[in-house]
């Protein structure tokens, strides 16, 4: 039996439809995302938290509905064209161009105006995110390494309540905070989608940014600049509380180690002593000996939610394996290694539970 051969018009109709079905399943993404919870992964930016990223949200979604009206203008137009015959007469045809030259002056006059509309609604907005309503009463310093973020609260008169942590940042709640963001090595960029736009960090320079929250939760941060190996695994969180709350932290924060006697608990000492003897060398831990620059300070470890800039959650388990096999969970990173017997992970185990 012969097969029938597809039609001209069929074809138009296939294609036609297959566009139609295409946009009604991006737009019902949008729609499902759009209602999401703002924690889901890939969604988080889509959602604002605060007075610094709700304008750029807002442009963001502007920019997209129009981009949207843009690509099914044009595609009806292709369409349309692709389905109109063509004209039989040289005068028909004569026609036919200065019809489609007054499409042209309509779409590049269209297409102006609304340009120059958004140009002027982008400048607005940026104006509108540039510096907070009121004067930031904190200001952190945050420096960018590959791959972890160490914060420093280096602002209060009282020595006792400034301190250095890693990889959260805590703020409270209602209330714009300076960043200062340095870098240690490459460029890097600090990015808290649902609390502000992206800065990049620069070797040799200082930028600034403000962020705030308007209601308590945990936000998270992210470098957006390809930086190396771990770009991937270079996360941050930013735990917005009530000033209660914030200023219980910071206290506790400021303050050294806990001392911890390790009498009768040969374990205890064994941990300490092997902290002292392989990990003193990058590490901090306030009110010991241990006094590395090189990487996090630890003195309140136990504190953090996650570790290794958020690859894994704070758990005795994940630290032992973190430190027993960073470069399996985040090759490349500056943290070796670290071979250890059993008894040697049960003794480290225990002294760095001791750090909260």
């Amino acid at each position: 039996m012969q097969r029938a051969l597809p039609t001209r018009s069929n074809g138009i109709r296939a294609s036609r439809d297959a566009c139609a079905r295409a946009t009604l399943a991006a737009l019902a993404w949008v729609a499902s995302t759009a209602h999401a919870s703002p924690t889901a992964p890939l969604n988080y930016f889509l959602h604002a938290a605060g007075p610094a990223a709700a304008p750029t949200m807002r442009l963001g979604w502007a920019l997209t509905a129009i981009a949207v009206c843009v690509t099914l203008i044009v595609a009806g137009l292709l369409i349309g064209a692709i389905a109109r015959k063509r004209p039989a007469a040289p005068s028909d045809s004569l026609d036919a161009e200065a019809g489609g030259m007054r499409w042209i002056y309509v779409g590049t006059g269209v297409s102006s105006i609304v340009l120059f509309a958004m140009l002027v609604y982008v400048l607005v907005t940026l104006e509108s995110v540039a510096s907070p309503a009121a004067h930031p009463q904190l200001t952190i310093t945050v420096t960018a390494y590959d791959w972890w973020w160490k914060v420093d609260y280096a602002d209060d008169p009282d020595p006792a309540r400034n301190f250095s942590t890693a990889n959260e940042i805590h703020i409270p709640v209602g209330e714009p905070v300076k960043v200062q963001l340095k870098s240690a090595d490459v460029v890097h960029a600090f990015w808290v989608p649902q609390l502000a736009g992206k800065t990049q960090t620069i070797p040799g320079q200082t930028n600034e940014q403000w962020i705030q929250a308007d209601h308590a939760g945990v936000y998270r941060g992210q470098c957006s600049q390809f930086c190396g190996a771990q770009h991937a695994h270079m996360a941050f969180e930013v735990v917005a509380q009530n000033a209660a709350d914030f200023n219980a932290w910071r206290d506790a924060q400021g303050r050294p180690a806990a001392p911890v006697s390790d009498r009768g608990d040969p374990a205890l000492a064994a941990g300490r002593h092997l902290f002292a003897e392989r990990c003193a060398g990058c590490h901090m831990i306030r009110g010991t000996d241990a006094a590395g620059l090189q990487a996090p300070d630890l003195t309140h470890l136990g504190s953090r939610r996650t570790i290794a800039a958020g690859a894994l959650t704070n758990t005795p388990d994940h630290l032992l394996d973190w430190i027993q096999h960073a470069q399996r969970i985040k090759p490349e990173a500056l943290m070796p290694n670290i071979a250890l017997t059993t008894d040697d992970a049960a003794a480290l185990s225990a002294y760095l539970a001791t750090l909260r």
